[in-house]
């Protein structure tokens, strides 16, 4: 059987780029149940606010660093969320993601996160395999500053740590 993984670029923006149209924005605010540096384990819950005012709520747990992790991701009711919300205090962040499909025959879509209690602007891009080396579209290339993939301080949960005040 196929481990659930995500295999995901991450890169460091100099700001918010202009974006395309055809975009979708969502408003997301996450807190981590475990806020683990060494690769361990790592519990999220997420609340998205979508476009047409839908909230959907996300259990998540990740294994490992980099590249490609393990992830185990279930849909949960707000009851859920509200009674685990207050187990994430001093590991949250709140962020707006765009999401916009790359145009081309990749199929993939990036994410543009723009936190909002830091000035911090983040590009993400799920691959379908390790080895698929993304193409960066046009309207995002020079906003670009490095790819982050392998630096732990700019995992979500390390984020969420420097946006509560925990480090």
């Amino acid at each position: 059987m196929h481990e659930p993984q995500e295999i995901e670029r991450s890169y460091l923006l100099r700001g918010m780029p202009p974006l395309p149209p055809h975009g979708e924005v969502w408003r997301i605010a996450q807190g981590y149940l475990a806020a683990d540096a060494s690769g361990g384990p790592e519990g999220r819950v997420r609340s998205i606010e979508h476009p047409d005012g839908r909230m959907e709520y996300v259990h998540t747990i990740k294994h490992g660093f980099g590249l490609v992790r393990k992830e185990v991701e279930r849909a949960i009711d707000q009851r859920e969320f509200a009674r685990l919300w207050p187990l994430t205090k001093e590991r949250r962040l709140a962020k707006v993601r765009h999401r916009v499909a790359a145009g081309d025959e990749s199929g993939l879509v990036w994410e543009i996160d723009r936190f909002l209690d830091m000035d911090l602007v983040l590009a993400e891009v799920e691959l379908p395999a390790a080895e698929v080396i993304p193409t960066i579209p046009p309207w995002l290339a020079g906003w670009i500053v490095r790819e982050v993939t392998e630096e732990p301080e700019y995992r979500n949960s390390r984020i969420a740590l420097r946006a509560s005040g925990a480090v």
